[in-house]
């Protein structure tokens, strides 16, 4: 039986940021564990408002050799491409 903690993925965003990045992976026991963990390994100067710890196990990734047959399908649907759309100038963070 194996006694290591499982691997924690963090992510935090910043007082300036819209979105959390990850900014790297920490051991721990449980969530709160890895989330007061994360906050004293990544967040020391203040910067973070807010932090995900996501247990690595239920990440799931696509991987960047397979990115072509992959994101091929997206290609033919240029609705989503922002030339279709005005966007107003009022609507922040777009």
């Amino acid at each position: 039986m194996s006694t290591s903690w499982p691997l924690w993925e963090v992510f935090v965003r910043g007082k300036r940021g819209l979105n959390h990045v990850h900014v790297g992976s920490l051991h721990a026991p449980d969530a709160e564990m890895a989330l007061r963990n994360a906050r004293d390994v990544y967040t020391r100067r203040n910067e973070g408002v807010s932090i995900w710890v996501v247990p690595a196990t239920e990440i799931t990734a696509s991987s960047p050799d397979e990115k072509d047959p992959f994101f091929a399908p997206a290609g033919d649907k240029v609705y989503r491409h922002p030339t279709f759309y005005a966007i107003p100038e009022d609507v922040p963070h777009l």
